[in-house]
């Protein structure tokens, strides 16, 4: 089992490719940035995590931005979205963008993508959230056309395009996996439909219930990660056996020196599981 972190990449914290170049030196796998374009000031939508919404979800860089300064910035590390909303994108755009990254990367971007909770923010870029889940499925499959065709055409309730042409394509044959976020009660239908594995935060051992209907239920294998575990090596030892691809943890945004040490816990918690 493998191991990342999450980072919110904040214009007053560490930048993407300072932090992107320490977890690499320091022997993490991979490094996953969210995406949020603003945050609306209503705040109708209650944070999932409950409580205040942290500042960090409306300080936040470019999510594509962010990912191009940490490919930059190493050789080895995977780099990926945790995740992109991308019932809020258009699909051509953003299938340049995720070709781009993985092509300049030499094929180390993971496509996360998932349906979002806030729902003001979904209707400021024109969705609907009623009909978010259908649009979701059509973005992707609309994206996956235009990264294995030379000539893309896709007709769709909401995506609907002819003949066009789009390069570069992924370093990544077919393309970059497509890493289905959420924990919700019709995600696992989602991640059958189109992914090519599933990347919910850990929220309990419901989860190990959760893997083993996926694994039944799917025609072909189904990579599974975790984006937020806690720190627990034993924890750790229950998702190896289970068969769970990486793990990874959030850290906080800001300085260095606050990054820093919450990277060594997580390491610590990384050599008890490896008996070190």
């Amino acid at each position: 089992m493998d191991f990342g972190v999450g980072y919110f990449p904040t214009h007053d914290g560490m930048r993407p490719g300072e932090v992107a170049r320490m977890v690499e030196e320091r022997g993490q796998d991979a490094l996953f940035f969210p995406e949020h374009t603003h945050i609306p000031a209503s705040r109708e939508s209650p944070y999932p995590g409950g409580g205040e919404l942290p500042r960090k979800y409306s300080h936040c860089y470019d999510l594509y931005v962010a990912l191009t300064a940490a490919a930059a910035a190493t050789t080895t590390l995977r780099i990926g979205s945790g995740v992109t909303l991308i019932i809020q994108r258009d699909p051509i755009v953003t299938a340049k963008e995720v070709a781009s990254v993985d092509h300049m990367s030499g094929g180390r971007f993971e496509f996360g993508v998932g349906l979002g909770w806030n729902r003001e923010e979904m209707r400021n870029h024109g969705t609907d959230p009623r009909t978010r889940t259908v649009l979701m499925r059509e973005r992707v499959e609309a994206m996956k056309q235009i990264w294995t065709q030379h000539e893309a055409s896709y007709q769709g309730r909401f995506v609907s395009f002819d003949r066009i042409w789009s390069y570069p394509k992924p370093a990544q044959r077919p393309h970059p996996p497509i890493l289905v976020g959420g924990d919700g009660p019709t995600v696992l239908d989602r991640v059958l439909a189109f992914g090519d594995g599933w990347i919910p935060d850990f929220s309990g051992d419901q989860m190990f219930g959760r893997m083993e209907e996926l694994r039944a239920r799917a025609d072909r294998p189904i990579e599974i990660q975790f984006l937020d575990t806690p720190v627990d090596p034993a924890l750790f030892e229950r998702l190896a056996a289970a068969g769970v691809r990486r793990v990874s943890h959030w850290l906080p945004s800001g300085p260095c020196s606050i990054v820093e040490p919450a990277l060594e816990r997580w390491e610590a918690a990384i050599g008890q599981f490896n008996g070190g």
